[in-house]
């Protein structure tokens, strides 16, 4: 199972774990390197509450980063937002360094990857996983020229922010692949090992999956959410328009009014500012009010049938590896 993507992260399996914003924690991310994946800390692992201070965002994620170290010896990750006006970015950029984290995801939006954030990562040995929002052509050319370790290459068949373009994962994956020469990590609507191993026949050499892991004994989502994942496929997927293009959920009272508002010709800016940003996520998915919040899942949910652990999930995806 050695390639590319393992000798450069430094673990067994290439199987990455996204940071899923609210529903990481130091506990999940080292169960998924002690599994031998990579775990990824989100934005706001091990938090229940709301914070707008950059320093305190800062703060908590040092605490988790902490965490993780004392129950893996593995390598995991932690999420490094590119996007906005940078507030956010730099305080934590400043953590990953002196915590001495060895993988950062990079999720970033068009136009925002600088050599500001590459060097002084690339300076402290830190390895660059980078996730833009929308993956083309020029971004994937940019980001290997820029220095970056692996690109992911997301389709639109992802859960969580949705790419403006509706191009599926198994298309923009052949396609990124056939222009850089650093590995590729495949990310959207990989549900089982058919889903890894159709990844890595189209020149994937690792693959990066959210939703299977959120139905596990250790991720902290609302254990309604996980069971809700079970019981459903993806036709019962909603799909509707906000910023910064599309998302999509499980059914929940507050999704359908989204879609609703959706179809009735309200704005992307309108269903943004009644979404509220990740609040929706919060509530829906970790806190498991559907009156509130949305489930927002990929359309590999399909094959998902049970509550596993997660070296049981780890150990079914490394099948499809060959």
């Amino acid at each position: 199972m050695k390639n590319r993507v393992t000798d450069i992260l430094g673990i067994e399996k290439p199987i990455l774990q996204g940071p899923m914003n609210w529903i990481t924690n130091a506990e999940f991310v080292a169960a998924v390197s002690n599994a031998g994946g990579l775990g990824i800390l989100g934005p706001n692992a091990g938090q229940t509450t709301v914070t707008a201070s950059p320093e305190e965002t800062a703060e908590r994620m040092r605490r988790e980063i902490r965490k993780t170290k004392e129950l893996t010896d593995k390598p995991f990750g932690s999420t490094l937002i590119v996007g906005g006006d940078l507030k956010y970015t730099w305080p934590i950029l400043e953590i990953v360094i002196a915590e001495g984290v060895q993988v950062v995801l990079l999720n970033g939006v068009e136009g925002t990857l600088t050599e500001k954030i590459i060097t002084p990562l690339k300076e402290s040995g830190i390895k660059i996983v980078y996730r833009p929002l929308n993956p083309t052509f020029e971004d994937a050319k940019a980001a290997q020229a820029m220095g970056v370790d692996v690109y992911v290459v997301t389709g639109f068949d992802e859960g969580g922010t949705l790419p403006s373009s509706a191009i599926g994962t198994f298309t923009i994956t052949p396609m990124i692949v056939d222009v850089i020469d650093i590995p590729v990590i495949a990310a959207g609507g990989i549900g089982d090992a058919r889903g890894v191993a159709s990844a890595f026949e189209l020149g994937a050499e690792g693959v990066f999956l959210g939703s299977r892991f959120i139905p596990t004994v250790e991720c902290p989502a609302a254990q309604t959410v996980k069971q809700m994942i079970v019981d459903s496929s993806a036709a019962d997927l909603l799909l509707y328009r906000t910023l910064p293009a599309y998302y999509r959920s499980l059914p929940t009272p507050f999704a359908e009014k989204l879609v609703a508002l959706d179809k009735q010709g309200a704005s992307r800016e309108e269903i943004a500012k009644l979404e509220g940003g990740s609040g929706a996520l919060r509530i829906g998915m970790l806190e498991g009010n559907g009156e509130g919040g949305i489930i927002s899942v990929g359309t590999g949910i399909t094959p998902i049938k049970k509550i596993q652990t997660v070296q049981e999930v780890v150990d079914e995806l490394a099948a499809g590896i060959k």
